[in-house]
């Protein structure tokens, strides 16, 4: 039986700190191709990185968890976080 914790999900994050030029977008492509996620990392004009990610919620978890664990490259001092149904249309995990 699924339970709604294995319904498929849309995550957005938005990631603060010293995360552009620091290989942060390619380390998050990285971990969300490894839990089985589609969706996008892109830098934004402010300095922060944009992230959109489709799939599991508990997979999607997996990568919030990740962003905010301390192992990236660069620094994050904050994550901003949405919640919502997944919309589809997304193929793979791209680095925008």
């Amino acid at each position: 039986m699924t339970t709604s914790n294995d319904s498929a999900v849309r995550l957005n994050m938005w990631v603060a700190g010293h995360v552009q030029s620091v290989g942060f977008r390619w380390w998050t492509r990285c971990r969300a191709l490894e839990l089985g996620l589609v969706g996008s990392a892109r830098n934004l004009p402010d300095g922060r990185v944009a992230v959109v990610a489709e799939g599991d919620r508990r997979a999607c978890e997996g990568l919030r968890d990740a962003v905010r664990g301390g192992g990236t490259p660069g620094r994050v001092d904050e994550v901003v976080e949405q919640w919502s149904h997944a919309r589809g249309g997304l193929r793979g995990f791209v680095e925008a």
